[in-house]
């Protein structure tokens, strides 16, 4: 019958096709590993970490003018010299955000103003600050980070060396020391030489406020607005250590 021998070739062909199939080498291709991708070099641990700093720098000096004692004339022009300073420090690191504290003390500033002749008043002005800051990192590049941030605290002032002849005090050899409210603004770049230091390099502005003078019987002078514009470089040492990926 002819249905029973096209079943029976069927059958062979199908026979034959499998045993072929057996013998042919599996030529599927293998899944292939993905290539590695380069990772982001990331300079420094974005999590909590402690660390400590220290800073040195010069700072610009100004004043908007001298107040004298109540029926004395006051100074015409004003100018304070430039000086340097320094400070430690220790702060905490979270994120893209850092806070410190840090207590800096400058060289003794010179005032000089002029009432009858040129620089008839000086004195010498020295500040001391402790100041919380806070700071924003704002994202790295090539090993460098840089941050903007602001900061408030207290400045002790002190005024010696006081000497006029024409506003008070009249009495030599006095000083006089004071606590005031100190307030900063800053920007700078952090640069990372080793995976848990930190070159800082920065600018900050520092009002320190009013300072007066020791006072004696006539009265005693107030110098306005104490501020300084400051370059800063110093060194921020981490505990953690700043993770580095290749």
């Amino acid at each position: 019958m002819s249905w029973l021998r096209a079943l029976v070739a069927v059958g062979l062909i199908a026979q034959v096709t499998s045993a072929m199939a057996a013998d042919m080498p599996n030529t599927l291709p293998r899944e292939q590993p993905l290539p590695d991708i380069d990772k982001p070099r990331i300079l420094f641990d974005a999590n909590t970490g402690w660390y400590l700093r220290g800073d040195i720098g010069y700072r610009w000096a100004r004043t908007t003018g001298a107040e004298a004692a109540p029926g004395f004339t006051s100074p015409t022009s004003n100018s304070l010299d430039n000086g340097l300073f320094g400070g430690i420090g220790a702060g905490i690191k979270s994120d893209w955000l850092r806070t410190d504290v840090t207590i800096d003390y400058g060289a003794p500033l010179k005032y000089r103003g002029t009432i009858a002749t040129p620089d008839d008043v000086a004195a010498e002005i020295t500040a001391a600050t402790v100041l919380f800051n806070g700071y924003l990192d704002l994202g790295t590049w090539y090993h460098a980070t840089p941050y903007i941030g602001a900061g408030a605290g207290a400045a002790y002032m002190r005024v010696f060396d006081y000497a006029s002849a024409v506003a008070p005090p009249f009495t030599g050899g006095l000083s006089q020391s004071q606590w005031n409210f100190a307030w900063a603004g800053m920007a700078g770049v952090g640069y990372a030489v080793s995976p848990n230091l930190m070159v800082d390099v920065g600018y900050r502005y520092i009002n320190f406020g009013d300072v007066k003078s020791a006072s004696d019987s006539a009265g005693s002078m107030t110098f306005k607005n104490l501020a300084a514009h400051e370059v800063r470089v110093g060194l921020r040492w981490s505990f953690n250590d700043l993770h580095v990926t290749h």
